[in-house]
């Protein structure tokens, strides 16, 4: 496998999907393929990733172009590779020593700190940490918009970062249906600017709006395997994205259920299951819940809670100032 070309050229990606499109394939193309089982295969990329990886955590100064490099270079790789595959656990776990929002390494390439957050957000989303999602994907696209201007032009690299911070935006949209909390002010605006309308269908319970911003954000889910050409459907292509798009659509059905034609005991008990998922399983310990939604029952009555919570302006104070201390050592020529 060669090493330089393995995620930066995503021909891994590529040659899967290749292998997966049936259609119009003739014998010689299918014999090539069946005959060479160890041209990309998954298992050697994850070995070649995970060789890189080991070079990063031997060496005994990571910030070294070498160790730094190649490790960050393998950690990305992984977290994408996981990510495509549906295994969005593992894909978390490879990131579980790195800081976000750091000043290292990776964060000085805007492309590849965009898509570390763009995998690391979808993976927290399809784990239903939507209050991590939220996180990820407003911290990132803030520091988009307010660095628009270092990245302004049409190289490809560009498309790529518009387009992910398209697709982050629609996440996010997900995100905050599925767990209202707040967000900054300026990435609110630009959500109702991209999908104020889409939004408001949302919110009266349209489960296709949530499947068409879905399929427009999510990676091109892989299959880790070549397909039996003797026995295969011809979209069997799309199979991945379609299992993907089953396990989302059902936990939206979840949090959409209706309550009309219910019994009072059946209205309870959904009531009781909505809020036991409101209880949000949080990855991160630095993530506050204090401004999602709750609500509780005495008898026959359901009590929305109003808590304000007074806000720790020092702590506020503090962390504008480390964040603008991050953009000024980013900023220097």
């Amino acid at each position: 496998v060669p090493i330089p070309c393995c995620f930066g050229n995503y021909n891994f990606g590529s040659f899967s999907q290749y292998c997966c499109k049936t259609a119009k394939k003739s014998e010689e193309e299918i014999d090539f393929v069946c005959s060479n089982p160890k041209i990309w295969n998954v298992h050697s990329v994850l070995n070649v990733l995970h060789c890189l990886l080991e070079v990063y955590t031997s060496r005994g100064d990571p910030e070294s172009v070498a160790g730094g490099m190649l490790g960050y270079f393998s950690l990305v790789g992984l977290l994408r590779l996981h990510s495509l595959l549906g295994d969005y656990y593992q894909a978390i776990k490879v990131l579980e020593n790195i800081e976000l929002n750091q000043k290292i390494m990776y964060s000085c390439v805007l492309e590849c700190q965009v898509t570390t957050y763009y995998y690391v957000g979808f993976a927290y989303l399809m784990m239903h940490c939507y209050q991590d999602a939220i996180q990820v994907f407003a911290n990132i696209l803030l520091y988009i918009q307010r660095t628009k201007s270092m990245f302004q032009r049409t190289t490809n690299k560009d498309e790529m970062i518009n387009k992910q911070n398209d697709q982050m935006h629609a996440l996010l949209a997900i995100a905050l249906m599925m767990y209202p909390m707040h967000i900054d002010e300026g990435i609110h605006l630009q959500l109702q600017e991209k999908y104020g309308d889409k939004l408001l269908r949302m919110q009266k319970g349209d489960p296709q709006v949530y499947e068409e911003l879905f399929s427009y954000s999510c990676p091109k889910f892989l299959f880790p395997v070549v397909p039996n050409y003797d026995n295969v459907h011809p979209n069997y292509h799309k199979q991945p994205f379609l299992q993907q798009l089953k396990v989302f659509s059902s936990e939206v059905q979840q949090q959409l259920a209706g309550f009309l034609d219910l019994t009072e005991q059946e209205l309870r008990i959904q009531l009781l299951v909505f809020k036991h998922k409101m209880q949000n399983l949080v990855w991160t310990s630095s993530i506050s819940a204090l401004d999602a939604v709750d609500f509780y029952i005495v008898k026959d009555m359901i009590h929305i809670i109003d808590t304000k919570v007074a806000k720790h302006y020092g702590d506020i104070f503090i962390h504008q100032i480390h964040k603008f201390g991050e953009f000024n050592e980013i900023l220097k020529p």
